[in-house]
């Protein structure tokens, strides 16, 4: 497999009563045929350089690509969960023909306004339900074989065997990337020391910086985060403190490019484009769930990573990919397949 197949392409402000809503595209009373679609970011803020700013940057290229006279976009950001069902009555009120929730936190007020407004799409990044409401599309991820990857390269950088994983709140989403992460770890280096905090928070730099300042204190010289936007205090962290650290969605490079040595990303703007197509295209059917995968190139590794990993790391790294696709590698989801595949 060339290298190049592996690495995949890769809101704080309001109350009601002060609604900050971002915009492209007017429309006009004579634009019956434009689609109208609206995102609602998490507490992270639509510039979290994670899944929030990827998903609007997805927007944004759908835009582009299918034209301001066929696709109209906009934005609100949330500044606490309180927010996600006023921000949501907002768009209904203004008859959005999509309201696409980021993150998980969201689900509940996703799934109430989905059978208050039976007429109105929805989708969701990050997560589905058990019972997939009708007019609601779950964008999934794979993360946990991106994490995989990650935790092998830290396991095979690391000087001191000392690694961590900083996740932002404790959730079935988030235990798929510390739990692939730790899986990694202990594939490549089973005598690795791996530790783990939550900041319960995806908006607090200021306290997972802290979390990974103790970290490095404590001998850690690799810390992979899965926070939003917190996790970007962890990797002013390691700038400070000379460490390495992998970021998480995007390429977090460019906040520290001597010290974030890669990223996982998932393509959450390449899905949203897919599936603004699909509408366009009439091919649009509620109700799914749409799963990306490494081998789909849903998910993987940014393609900075080749410039501070070693060529025969990126092998290793490569050859651990392809079994995975081909089934042959399990990476678990959660603790108890964890357990079952790696042991305690």
């Amino acid at each position: 497999m060339q290298l190049k197949k592996l690495f995949a392409v890769g809101l704080a402000a309001v109350m009601m009563s002060s609604l900050l809503v971002g915009c492209s595209g007017n429309k006009t009373d004579n634009s019956e045929d434009v689609y109208k679609i609206g995102m609602i970011s998490d507490t992270g803020g639509v510039n979290d350089e994670s899944f929030n700013q990827s998903t609007w940057e997805g927007l944004q290229q759908a835009q582009e690509k299918y034209g301001k006279d066929k696709v109209q976009v906009k934005y609100v950001e949330s500044s606490q969960e309180a927010d996600y069902t006023p921000n949501i009555e907002t768009f209904v009120e203004e008859d959005l023909d999509l309201i696409i929730g980021v993150g998980y936190k969201i689900a509940g007020a996703i799934e109430e306004a989905s059978k208050n407004y039976p007429d109105v799409q929805f989708a969701i990044i990050d997560h589905a339900y058990d019972k997939q409401p009708e007019n609601v599309t779950s964008l999934i991820y794979e993360d946990n074989t991106a994490a995989y990857l990650a935790g092998l390269i830290a396991a095979k950088k690391t000087e001191t065997n000392k690694v961590a994983f900083i996740g932002g709140m404790k959730s079935a989403t988030l235990d798929k990337f510390e739990y692939g992460f730790r899986a990694g770890v202990k594939a490549a280096n089973p005598d690795c020391e791996i530790s783990v905090r939550y900041a319960n928070s995806f908006s607090d730099a200021a306290l997972a910086k802290s979390i990974a300042n103790q970290m490095h204190k404590d001998g850690v010289d690799v810390i992979y985060t899965a926070a939003g936007a917190a996790g970007t205090g962890a990797i002013e962290a390691a700038k400070e403190n000379k460490k390495m650290a992998i970021g998480v969605d995007i390429d977090q490079n460019p906040l520290a490019p001597e010290n974030v040595i890669s990223s996982t990303v998932k393509n959450i703007n390449v899905s949203i484009v897919n599936l603004v197509g699909e509408i366009l295209d009439g091919n649009y059917q509620g109700g799914q769930v749409i799963v990306n995968t490494l081998a789909s190139g849903g998910v993987g590794l940014s393609d900075s990573t080749k410039d501070h990993v070693s060529k025969d790391i990126l092998d290793y790294v490569n050859e651990q990919a392809d079994k995975i696709k081909s089934g042959e590698i399990k990476v678990p989801e959660n603790e108890k397949q964890y357990n079952e595949i790696v042991g305690k």
